[in-house]
C-alpha cells in the first residue's frame, strides 16, 4: 500500500505542477499580448469582444507553451532510463 500512496503523491504533485504552470503561461501570454496593437485590429479595441478574444488568445497561447514546457520535462525524465 506504500508505494500505491508514493505513485498517488507524485500524481498530485506533477498536477498541481502543471496546473501551475498553465496559469503562469496565461499570464505571461496575457502580459506579452498588451504590447500589440489592437487599434489596428479591432473597431473598438476596449469594448468587451476586443478584451475577451485578448483573454481567449492568451488562454490558447498561454496552454500551448505551458503542455511544450511540461511536454518537455516529461520527454527528458525518460532519458533516465536510456543511460
Amino acid at each position: 500500500m506504500e508505494y500505491v500512496d508514493q505513485v498517488n503523491a507524485s500524481l498530485g504533485m506533477k498536477g498541481v505542477l502543471n496546473i501551475v504552470l498553465v496559469l503562469v503561461f496565461i499570464g505571461f501570454s496575457w502580459w506579452a499580448l498588451q504590447e500589440l496593437k489592437w487599434e489596428s485590429l479591432f473597431r473598438r479595441p476596449r469594448s468587451p469582444q476586443a478584451k475577451l478574444l485578448q483573454i481567449l488568445i492568451s488562454i490558447a497561447l498561454g496552454y500551448q507553451v505551458a503542455r511544450f514546457i511540461i511536454d518537455y520535462l516529461a520527454w527528458s525524465t525518460w532519458f533516465s532510463g536510456i543511460f
